[in-house]
């Protein structure tokens, strides 16, 4: 700073005040406001990406005994919310993988569609670039195949807000859904578990949206006859009867573990060879959801597999819509 000081102002030698001179003197002083500027705002965003990264770990802990033992057989945490207009679904999960890993797949636009394509009701996904930030075209479907022109399609921007060596922010937002639901959000987050040797990950999913009265009634009326019987994984007491949550927080609630199950299904199959990881995901995801099969079980394994394996095809030659 000294240096940079001396050479803009002539300390330590006498000063020539000529215009020239004081030009150059401005210039500079602005210059090393600039770099003070920035200097600032990256301790700034360092600092934030660590306290981030230090929540995380703290949540972490606290979930440390929940983690270890749940209904769910595997090391995963998760919960849900409703309000009077949007609802929201957050897992909680220590990843197989290391994060050098996980941070590659989940920020890379591609890689990110080729695990949201393994969810049941997801249609198609395909970025418009490899990098951030990206739109990801999604299209959204029944539980059987269906044309592209028989889906409903959002635009999700997809911004990488933080990717360090020690902590990975991926947001994914979509402003217009289908039957009037809107702001759809996807966050991930991770950071490496530091006494995993570097093997395991710690991982926060968020998925939500908003909804007005039209997605509301529209809703009410799926319940009311295709999901009657539809429920989540919260289990509730009231009364001292038990019941599992449903509604909507038992919508989000399977289609963040759906989220959940892709995210796994995709880093468990990068240890297969290149030609077979596209396989080895599928089946993946569809054992992994019949181990709940009150909550995902929507159809059989064969039919999954032909109906995700056409739609993977048509994705990489098909636009949307069409």
């Amino acid at each position: 700073m000294y240096i940079m000081l001396s050479k803009c102002f002539g300390l330590g030698r006498e000063s020539d005040w000529t215009i020239g001179w004081l030009q150059v003197k401005l210039g500079c002083a602005a210059l090393l406001l600039a770099t003070c500027g920035i200097a600032h705002a990256q301790a700034s965003a360092t600092k934030a990406t660590d306290s981030s990264a230090t929540a995380l770990l703290d949540k972490h802990a606290s979930l440390t005994s929940q983690l270890a033992s749940n209904a769910f057989g595997r090391p995963l945490a998760l919960e849900s919310v409703q309000t009077s207009n949007r609802v929201t679904g957050n897992a909680y999960a220590v990843l197989d993988a290391p994060f050098s890993l996980v941070s590659s797949s989940l920020k890379n636009p591609k890689r990110l569609c080729d695990l949201i394509i393994l969810h049941i009701n997801t249609k198609y996904c395909r970025p418009t670039a490899d990098v951030s930030p990206s739109v990801l075209m999604v299209n959204f479907g029944k539980k059987n195949a269906q044309a592209l022109g028989d889906t409903f399609g959002l635009e999700f921007a997809m911004t990488t807000n933080v990717s360090s060596a020690s902590f990975l922010q991926v947001q994914l937002n979509a402003e217009k859904g289908p039957l009037g639901t809107s702001k759809y959000a996807i966050e991930l987050a991770a950071v490496p578990l530091p006494d995993a040797n570097g093997g395991k990950t710690f991982l926060h999913l968020r998925y939500s949206y908003g909804f007005g009265l039209a997605g509301r009634m529209a809703m009410q009326a799926y319940l009311a006859t295709a999901g009657s019987s539809k429920i989540g994984f919260t289990q509730l007491n009231q009364d001292g009867q038990k019941s599992y949550v449903s509604g909507m927080r038992g919508a989000v609630e399977r289609n963040t573990m759906r989220y959940y199950l892709a995210i796994d299904a995709y880093l468990h199959s990068t240890n297969a060879p290149q030609a077979e990881q596209q396989n080895v995901r599928l089946e993946k995801w569809f054992d992994s959801t019949e181990q709940y099969p009150v909550q995902l079980r929507e159809t059989d394994k064969a039919s999954y597999l032909a109906m995700k394996k056409d739609e993977i095809k048509r994705q990489q030659i098909a636009l949307p819509g069409s």
